[in-house]
């Protein structure tokens, strides 16, 4: 199981390193083609979501590889399973379901990793 964890949370961290870090460095009006709920936020939001977004995936894998406040890699799933819950309320609002579909599989990933590294297979 311990194993199952560490690929899915690289999994997540790849997914929200990548997807932060395009949130963090382009224009709202760049990322409205790919990323059409950015009309609903003002540049300086998204660009926030992006950095947290970063901020998890690195929390999702370096506590853990270095050992240093291993607690945080739980905390950032957790973070992500509260940053899906409102990806889903945008999405649901903005009627963008594609999207939700997303948005659940990463939740339910992120809800793994978190119940894994807060219980039974915490560091």
């Amino acid at each position: 199981m311990n194993i199952v964890l560490w690929v899915v949370q690289g999994l997540l961290a790849l997914a929200f390193l990548f997807a932060g870090f395009t949130k963090a460095t382009k224009s709202r009006e760049d990322l409205s083609g790919q990323m059409p709920w950015v009309e609903d936020f003002s540049d300086g939001q998204v660009k926030i979501i992006g950095i947290l977004e970063v901020l998890a995936g690195v929390g999702l894998i370096l506590p853990a590889v270095t050992g240093i406040l291993p607690i945080l890699t739980p905390i950032a799933a957790a973070a992500l399973v509260i940053t899906m819950i409102g990806a889903l309320v945008v999405h649901l609002r903005r009627k963008e379901y594609p999207g939700i579909v997303v948005n659940v599989v990463l939740l339910v990933l992120a809800a793994f990793v978190a119940w894994g590294r807060f219980g039974p297979y915490a560091f």
